[in-house]
């Protein structure tokens, strides 16, 4: 008999539902709210209303498109956290009343365990190219950035993560800084494909061992920026490719300085990355060209499961399910989580 999983994900601003059947993909559906580019970053009231709206249609879209019946699902995957909790708590608690309604276990995931996992989403008439255990994961985005290393679906050791600021974070806040919008991640990795990365020097953190840090670098570009438009006050406009491509490459080289460390020290050439900020073009270049120069092999998720999405929160779960696990119905979201 066939395990068909429904999963639910909404940690932030994307509400999203998917269905898979044995690790194929059969459905994925993702409705986001485009009111927070008006506020320059999620408002997280106005995120939970907008899910309390969109959970239902969502959900009922995934299993249309999957030509599966709610009867039919064999469990329901959610992320518990780390999140936005007014977020987290309407898709933990509509999976909680579908799983009384269905008398079906619910299954909790770790939003990031799920990112971790985005290369083991299968679908049908592809390769279904997936790494190899051990790998080493780079994990970034808006909330995250860590070298993790994954010896399981189920097993993992993070080596290094940020101290303070995440690479997502730096994104967007020095995007904003620059009046270039919100995210800011997409902005500046467009601009930065027309611009001279050697042009402009940005200060690079040095932390020991396989830790990061970001608030360095925006204050480098803050007060790069603050004094030459005191000098040119069109300054900005006139370099805001230059001043992109620069910024994009030094947080690139901060990640991968670590990454490179990483991997000669453990010996794994298995190398995935994931998280919002694995859709930088930059970023995914960078690693297909260090990987061919060093031996490894590289796995890039494709652009659709890099944001927040159910399919990764479905194939996680999926891995807890086989495993015997099964979450109570008391369970309460959390915004913070300390391991996997």
């Amino acid at each position: 008999m066939a395990d068909i999983i429904l999963g639910i994900e909404s940690s932030c601003d994307d509400t999203s539902a998917a269905v898979i059947r044995d690790g194929f993909l059969l459905s994925n559906v993702i409705a986001s709210q485009d009111v927070h580019k008006a506020y320059g970053g999620v408002v997280p009231e106005l995120a939970s209303r907008a899910h309390e709206q969109n959970i239902v249609p969502v959900v009922s879209q995934a299993l249309d498109r999957a030509e599966v019946k709610a009867s039919d699902l064999t469990a329901i995957a959610f992320t518990r956290g780390p999140g936005l909790l007014g977020s987290l708590l309407v898709g933990t608690s509509f999976a909680k009343a579908m799983s009384v309604a269905l008398n079906i276990p619910i299954v909790m995931v770790n939003h990031l365990q799920g990112h971790i996992l985005a290369d083991f989403i299968k679908q049908y008439g592809k390769e279904n190219r997936h790494p190899a255990f051990p790998y080493l994961c780079l994990l970034v985005s808006g909330g995250n950035s860590q070298i993790v290393k994954v010896d399981s679906p189920l097993d993992y050791e993070i080596l290094g993560q940020t101290i303070d600021d995440a690479v997502g974070e730096a994104f967007d806040k020095c995007s904003k800084m620059m009046g270039l919008g919100y995210p800011g991640g997409p902005v500046i990795d467009r601009l930065a494909k027309s611009g001279n990365p050697e042009r402009f020097k940005f200060s690079k953190p040095h932390v020991p061992g396989l830790n990061y840090s970001f608030s360095g670098i925006k204050t480098s570009l803050l007060y790069f920026v603050r004094d030459e438009i005191a000098k040119d006050p069109d300054f900005m406009e006139k370099n805001k490719e230059d001043i992109c491509a620069g910024f994009q490459k030094a947080l690139i080289d901060i990640l991968l300085d670590k990454l490179i460390i990483a991997a000669e020290n453990t010996g794994i050439k298995e190398i995935t990355i994931g998280g919002g900020v694995s859709a930088n073009s930059g970023l995914r270049n960078r690693i297909e060209k260090e990987g061919s120069e060093r031996g490894w092999n590289t796995y890039l998720p494709e652009f659709k499961f890099t944001t927040d999405n159910a399919a990764m929160i479905a194939v996680a779960g999926y891995y807890h399910y086989l495993n015997g696990e099964r979450t109570p119905l008391d369970i309460a979201p959390v915004s913070r989580i300390s391991d996997f």
